[in-house]
């Protein structure tokens, strides 16, 4: 969404992080806000963020700035924003204008790949919330030969501590006597999971890299890089997350 685009006054204030667009309702039902100054009462209302000066509760209100990264994390950087044993953390890789924002999910200290950040809250927690499946997409380099039989257990399931693993999509890319490559995608997120699940399965892993997360892609992005999401790249995820700006 647009600051200079018309929206209805309860979809303005949601974007302003105040509340949600039916919270947004109630509040203009109960008289408590204005725009440019004289109550409104009107749910159907448009509004111009850019312009438009809006208050609730006498508390005058802007709109809400976001930004969304995609980031290269190496190996040997935590994808947390703080850590106690101060190991280099992927906030350092920002530059300081973007150091408020905050990682959606972890990726392991001994693994690369693609991190998302941001500071939209209510995106995070539809991405990292297990009941919308956003599928990730690992290739996993492993010591030894892989066996059918092993591509077959990593799809359907592997047994772990605390569960047994979701049924995973597995490709084998390359497969020799000394080093294997497979693509793993997965839709949930457990501590380390695709590790452990090779290892169960007497796989070493090698090399661990997340190489996307939904349609967002690594391809393109140097490690320890990063760039904003392209207009079309977030669109596509809020729509897929079901946050449409409707």
């Amino acid at each position: 969404m647009t600051a200079d685009k018309l929206v209805r006054l309860n979809r303005a204030i949601a974007a302003c992080g105040l509340c949600s667009r039916r919270a947004a309702d109630q509040l203009i039902a109960s008289g408590k806000v204005k725009v440019n100054g004289k109550p409104a009462a009107d749910f159907h209302l448009l509004v111009n963020l850019e312009k438009d000066h809006l208050s609730v509760s006498g508390k005058v209100i802007a709109v809400r700035s976001y930004d969304y990264i995609l980031l290269h994390k190496p190996i040997g950087i935590v994808s947390t924003c703080q850590d106690e044993h101060g190991r280099k953390n992927i906030l350092g890789l920002l530059p300081v204008k973007l150091r408020h924002l905050k990682p959606a999910g972890r990726l392991d200290y001994d693994s690369s790949g693609l991190i998302f950040l941001t500071n939209d809250g209510a995106l995070i927690n539809k991405l990292t919330h297990p009941t919308h499946e956003v599928e990730k997409t690992y290739r996993v380099a492993v010591s030894g030969k892989v066996s059918q039989n092993a591509l077959e257990q990593l799809a359907s399931g592997i047994s772990l501590k605390e569960a047994k693993t979701r049924p995973a999509k597995v490709c084998l890319i390359k497969n020799t006597p000394h080093q294997s490559l497979i693509e793993i995608a997965i839709k949930e997120g457990k501590n380390r999971q695709i590790r452990r699940m090779c290892a169960q399965l007497g796989l070493p892993v090698l090399r661990l890299v997340r190489t996307a997360i939904g349609k967002l892609q690594l391809e393109g992005l140097p490690s320890g890089e990063w760039r904003h999401l392209t207009k079309s790249e977030l669109t596509g995820l809020r729509k897929a997350l079901n946050l449409n700006d409707q």
